[in-house]
């Protein structure tokens, strides 16, 4: 598929209409696409789609062009919306045909934007993002003068992680394997027993016995657990039995006589889930038979394996279940840097990392940074004052001393302290405006691009504004 021309010629009958257009205007769009109409940009994602292969800049169907492309990844997540909200958007309404630089022309199907969006990968959305605040600093929107930090915790797209579900969903996987195999091979061949009715009242058994706190109710729990574990494990054992025929090790080789490539994608998939689904065997036995709630290595999701467990001291939410993403900020709302941790480190871990890259990134260390409690050590401050940080507001843990006290009671130190709260807002606003509450992108790639377009539609949105502003200053002192 070859890529979409930048210059278009609108049709003869849209003329009018297209005058009509013109005169529909939004506030926030408006200056959002003179910031998208950067020619490095338009460049990062027509090499993004020149990659997909050799040929790919020359010859093939024509596809999405790639100002659509990059103002079709704004807008979805400046608005929250899902692929085929976009799409239904898109369609109806003249201010985002125009924003997005469609027009009159059609507009692509949900699984096209899918498709397409998963070409900018994780690393064309950093450089996006660092464009755009390269874009700010050059602005004087985001000087850099003022850091502030803190980590959050951005959910994964799965069901709460219980053993009998993560149970259930692995008989799930390894039936459907077997079966898509079982279709391509001689009829009688590979016999596929769906257990699925049988593991949906083992599911229903468990939840009502997990209920109750009786020594009979624990008993029940057992049970219900037993059967379960021993369904899930006559499909791990034929799923070992299957692929070993298949691969020619066994007297009885299984003869494919349809889609090879059906069943080697089938093959594939089973020998992705099964060491999974043996770990989830593994930890139910663990916990519900032996006690043991601290199991190394513990899945979450079969679908998203690198879910870890969060526990950030919220009352409401005491456990989460996602990646923990670090979000640094600079002045007027602008998101200079994020990173998606693995596991759950602590925070005082990724002060360092804050302050480096922002040095990278302006040339500079901040001359104030600052973040929670979390954060502190003598060997970060220290690292700080190393750097170049004038003023390092983290206020201390534990008994103060009277030096310690002192310094942070002084008029500075509170004023960074009252600036550094309005981090949980901005992470508020990433989360329930800009959709970072739960990330929907399939992975841990899928993770990080999600992570990336949120941050980039926040700092879209506050440099449009701060522009907005500044100007609308600018005129009334000139009228003035």
């Amino acid at each position: 598929m070859t890529i979409g021309a930048l210059s278009r010629q609108s049709t003869l009958f849209y003329v009018a209409l297209g005058l009509q257009a013109s005169l529909i205007k939004d506030d926030l769009l408006e200056p959002i696409d003179a910031l998208l109409d950067d020619e490095e940009l338009l460049q990062l994602v027509r090499g993004r789609l020149a990659a997909r292969s050799p040929l790919s800049a020359k010859k093939g169907r024509k596809t999405i062009a790639p100002d659509r492309l990059l103002r079709c990844c704004a807008l979805k997540h400046i608005k929250g919306w899902s692929f085929r909200d976009l799409e239904r958007e898109l369609r109806g309404s003249l201010v985002y045909r125009k924003f997005t630089r469609f027009h009159e022309d059609a507009t692509p199907d949900h699984s096209v934007f899918s498709k397409q969006f998963k070409l900018l990968g994780p690393e064309a959305v950093r450089t996006i993002h660092e464009r755009l605040v390269t874009k700010a600093k050059e602005l004087k929107v985001a000087p850099g003068r003022k850091l502030r930090t803190d980590t959050t915790v951005v959910e994964t797209n799965i069901h709460h992680p219980t053993d009998s579900s993560l149970l259930g969903d692995g008989m799930r996987v390894l039936t459907r394997g077997l079966r898509s195999i079982a279709d391509q091979c001689e009829a009688g061949a590979l016999k596929v027993v769906d257990h699925a009715r049988a593991v949906k009242y083992r599911l229903l058994e468990i939840n009502r016995a997990a209920k109750s706190r009786t020594e009979a109710g624990k008993e029940r729990l057992k049970i219900g657990y037993a059967k379960l574990v021993e369904l899930v494990q006559l499909a791990v054992l034929q799923v070992a039995s299957v692929t070993k025929r298949l691969s020619g090790r066994a007297c009885d080789k299984l003869r494919v006589v349809g889609s090879l490539l059906s069943v080697e994608a089938a093959q594939a998939s089973l020998e992705h889930y099964l060491p999974m689904v043996k770990q989830v065997l593994k930890q139910t036995r663990e916990r519900v038979f032996a006690g043991n709630q601290h199991v190394v290595g513990k899945i979450l999701s079969l679908f998203e394996p690198s879910t870890a467990v969060i526990c950030k001291g919220k009352a409401h939410k005491p456990t989460e279940f996602g990646r923990l993403a670090r979000i640094d900020e600079v002045e007027n709302g602008i998101v200079s840097n994020y990173q998606v941790q693995e596991g759950n480190p602590a925070d005082v871990d990724a002060w360092q990392p804050a302050i480096s890259q922002h040095v990278a990134q302006y040339g500079s260390a901040p001359q104030l940074a600052t973040a929670d409690r979390g954060y502190f050590s003598a060997k970060n401050e220290k690292l700080a004052h190393q750097a170049g940080v004038r003023k390092v507001a983290v206020p201390a843990r534990g008994p103060l001393s009277a030096a310690r006290k002192k310094l942070q009671q002084q008029r500075w130190f509170r004023r960074a302290m009252r600036w550094r709260t309005g981090i949980e807002s901005r992470i508020s606003t990433l989360k329930h405006v800009f959709g970072m509450q739960r990330a929907m992108y399939k992975g841990d790639d899928g993770t990080e691009r999600y992570v990336g377009w949120s941050v980039i539609a926040n700092n879209l949105v506050s440099m449009a504004r701060t522009l907005t502003k500044r100007k609308g200053k600018q005129r009334a002192a000139h009228q003035g």
